[in-house]
């Protein structure tokens, strides 16, 4: 297997100072009110990579506490607050997170691979998976849309999540990637979810400069 990551997942480490719990990545299950907590997957996952894209040029080891997490996760979601159908398209979230990165001072260039509903309009996976290589080893998480999770089941449909691994095969026929969601990290069939998925979703990541 071929493996590519982010250099430092402990900067998505995640302590609960209250109960010594650790998580990795924002959950948003910890925004205040229901309606947050029900559509806060797009700001959860800005908030994961503009933390990351902040400090991974530092020496820091300052841990990421919940509580700042938290405050984090609220400031994103002024940029972020989902309409109706929620941030259902790559160019939404783009669009959302170059002014919340602006707005903490960074200037960031993105790229898309979308998944079309229409399978015959679909880049190949293998395009898929150069893609997500390019954006790991340039130490960029990656987000992830996922507008129907196929025949992957631990996967939420019409759901962002944050991708921080990628496993393949030699030939490229099998992919694995870790993601981030709910605070855990969870191994998806990349290659299950691109053959069954009937409504696709995409792929974002970004570089600051």
């Amino acid at each position: 297997m071929i493996t590519k990551s982010i250099t430092n997942l402990n900067l998505l480490r995640i302590q609960d100072s209250k109960s010594d719990s650790i998580y990795y990545g924002c959950s948003q299950k910890w925004y205040s009110t229901l309606w947050q907590r029900k559509a806060g997957c797009g700001p959860s996952v800005a908030s994961n990579i503009v933390h990351y894209l902040e400090n991974k040029q530092t020496n820091s080891k300052q841990v990421f506490s919940r509580k700042s997490c938290s405050s984090l996760m609220e400031e994103a979601w002024k940029y972020f607050s989902p309409k109706v159908g929620g941030i259902h398209t790559t160019d939404m979230f783009c669009e959302a997170f170059v002014i919340f990165a602006k707005s903490r001072g960074m200037t960031v260039q993105y790229r898309i691979v979308d998944i079309p509903q229409d399978k015959c309009s679909r880049p190949k996976l293998a395009e898929v998976l150069y893609f997500l290589e390019e954006a790991l080893e340039k130490d960029a998480p990656v987000a992830f849309l996922n507008l129907c999770n196929g025949a992957v089941k631990i996967l939420e449909r019409w759901h962002w999540v944050t991708i921080v691994s990628l496993d393949k095969s030699e030939d490229g026929k099998n992919a694995f990637v870790d993601i981030l969601d709910g605070g855990v990290i969870m191994k998806i069939d990349l290659g299950l979810w691109y053959s069954t998925t009937t409504l696709g979703g995409g792929f974002v990541y970004f570089t600051a400069f």
